[in-house]
């Protein structure tokens, strides 16, 4: 992706810092003015007392003294100003950014992060929004005040002495030069930090899933290698940056002692011979004036490579967002009547290597259908393309023959819910676990409560009861039946299920799938490792997956009389 593109990126993120929040901004730069124009009735004002005390001046001690106060009180302004609205500006330019960044990510598709790595948005989030605070947001007010008062400097120089004021812009080239080579390098170390605490928060991640796996295998020393290693890299590249921050600072630093004191010998020396104008107080409030004409070659240097660092950020999370977002369709009815017809589709996440080739399936509208097979058939990819994970199929996935291609991922997510193995239950009550935080009548939920078979579990805890984290205070079953219930909360006529007895027991399997199967009036298609009898016999249809071929299909009966792979299956399972 070219500059221009990530530019046209980035502009709506960069927005949202300054979107109904230039009030607050405005109110900061007029503080600022304040300070500046504090910081130059200073400067005035020693110039003042200096011609005064060596006679080069017919200005009076109490005019000077006036002049003081006055420049006290705009200095008092300033920092009223800055106590009311500075912080306002800045939390509320982070809230709008945070909100925008996740409301994108909320607009991805249901499947974006199959292919996807969370801990990116996990890390941009956090680690990366806190750069851009403390890089960008942060120093914007300071760099503006910095500016305004470099800007009311440089006028006063001029009015003082032109020559001398041309000397000192001739000395500002080497640190503008060390601001604008070493900027540069600070936002590329940044951006590697960056992607090093992305490394190690997905490390994290999958070490904390993963928790049980470890302690089982006695793998904590192999972990803690793994660990260390990250950890080690992100210090690495957070060393380097240091270093390369600490070369800005002292080479800007450097750079500005240089022009400090050349302009300062040089106003002594034209002082001396008399030539120019300069008077004593002149070269004296050269010095104080070149503290903020100073400021800008210390303080731009840093803000510019902040403002690179934190577009590199920004530009990272839009380029992310930018992609699964579900492509726009048409707007189809909640409802199926046919049902769902699929041709010759084939699907490969990799080229060469097909998933799934020349599958054909029948599900009549109201009919329950089992997907069975060995690990790797396909069935959860077939069951994920049916909910619009890719689009980048061969043949055709037809819903009341429609091609869902031609269909708006918001129109089908209100035709379709799924239910998978993994139940993600929020740290907060049953009721709010199963409305997802939305409002339903009370009728609704107690009728998805008693089909899902919760009833038991909300006579015995309440509905106020609280779930823990990730439905720690819950069985496997329960959160199951949640799932369920937020299935049929939504009313969408039809419903799939991934896997989503594969972590229970058997008694447990068999009590969600019965619970499945009792729901009269809705298309249901489960993928299910567990070939139970009772359970498959009450199947409208099953399709045997093998090597992303539908092998065959049937009646429980049917297949079993085949004699073939489903009947091998279902022995071997029995054994």
């Amino acid at each position: 992706m070219n500059k221009k593109e990530l530019a046209a990126l980035r502009r709506p993120f960069v927005k949202e810092l300054f979107r109904k929040n230039k009030f607050n901004l405005v109110m900061t730069v007029l503080a600022s003015l304040c300070a500046a124009a504090s910081n130059l009735v200073i400067s005035w004002t020693l110039k003042g007392i200096s011609d005064l005390i060596s006679g080069d001046t017919e200005i009076r001690f109490r005019t000077l003294l006036l002049v003081a106060g006055g420049g006290a009180m705009l200095m008092l302004a300033a920092w009223a100003l800055d106590r009311t609205f500075l912080s306002r500006f800045r939390a509320k330019a982070m809230r709008q950014y945070r909100k925008y960044a996740f409301d994108r990510l909320l607009g991805k598709g249901i499947q974006a992060f199959s292919g996807e790595n969370s801990a990116r948005y996990l890390s941009a989030l956090s680690n990366d929004a806190n750069t851009i605070e403390q890089d960008y947001v942060r120093l914007l007010q300071n760099t503006i005040e910095v500016g305004i008062t470099f800007v009311g400097a440089l006028g006063l120089m001029l009015w003082y002495s032109p020559l001398l004021t041309l000397i000192a812009i001739g000395f500002s080239l080497l640190p503008i030069l060390v601001s604008i080579v070493l900027g540069n390098r600070a936002a590329v170390a940044e951006k590697d930090v960056s992607n090093k605490k992305e490394r190690y928060t997905g490390m994290l991640k999958d070490v904390l899933s993963g928790f049980a796996v470890i302690k089982s295998f006695k793998a904590e020393k192999n972990i803690s290698s793994l660990h260390d290693e990250s950890n080690n890299s992100v210090a690495d590249a957070a060393k380097m940056r240091d270093k390369i921050r600490l070369d800005v600072n002292y080479a800007s630093g450097l750079a500005g002692g240089i022009l400090q004191f050349g302009v300062f010998f040089v106003a002594g020396a034209l002082s001396l011979s008399g030539k120019g104008g300069i008077t004593a107080g002149t070269a004296i409030v050269f010095v104080q004036l070149l503290n903020y004409v100073l400021a800008p070659i210390q303080v731009f240097p840093t803000f510019y490579a902040g403002k690179k660092s934190a577009y590199g950020l920004i530009d990272k999370l839009a380029e992310a967002l930018s992609k699964n977002i579900p492509d726009e369709g048409e707007h189809i009815a909640p409802r199926l009547t046919e049902g769902i017809k699929i041709n010759d589709l084939a699907f490969a996440y990799e080229e060469d290597r097909p998933v799934l080739e020349d599958v054909d399936m029948d599900l009549r509208a109201g009919g329950c259908y089992a997907l069975v097979g060995g690990s790797g058939s396909g069935k959860s990819t077939l069951l994920n393309l049916l909910m619009a994970s890719s689009r980048d199929y061969r043949g055709e996935i037809l819903y009341d023959g429609k091609e869902l291609k031609e269909i708006s991922a918001g129109s089908l997510y209100d035709l379709v819910s799924i239910i998978q193995q993994n139940v993600f239950v929020f740290n907060s009550t049953i009721r709010e676990n199963i409305t997802m935080f939305s409002e339903f009548p009370q009728d609704e939920i107690d009728r998805a409560v008693r089909l899902s078979g919760l009833s038991r579990l909300i006579e015995e805890k309440g509905e106020g009861y609280l779930c823990g984290e990730n439905g720690s205070g819950l069985s496997g079953g329960e959160r199951q039946r949640i799932s369920i219930a937020r299935a049929l909360l939504r009313k969408t006529p039809v419903l799939f299920v991934d896997e989503a007895t594969a972590s229970l027991d058997a008694e447990t399997s068999f009590e969600v799938l019965d619970a499945i199967l009792k729901l009269d009036g809705y298309t249901r298609i489960i993928v299910t490792h567990d070939l139970d009898e009772n359970i498959l016999r009450r199947c409208t249809g099953l399709f045997a997956l093998k090597n992303g071929d539908v092998s065959e299909q049937g009646s429980f009966d049917e297949l079993m009389e085949q004699k073939g792979y489903f009947y091998s299956l279902f022995t071997v399972s029995q054994g």
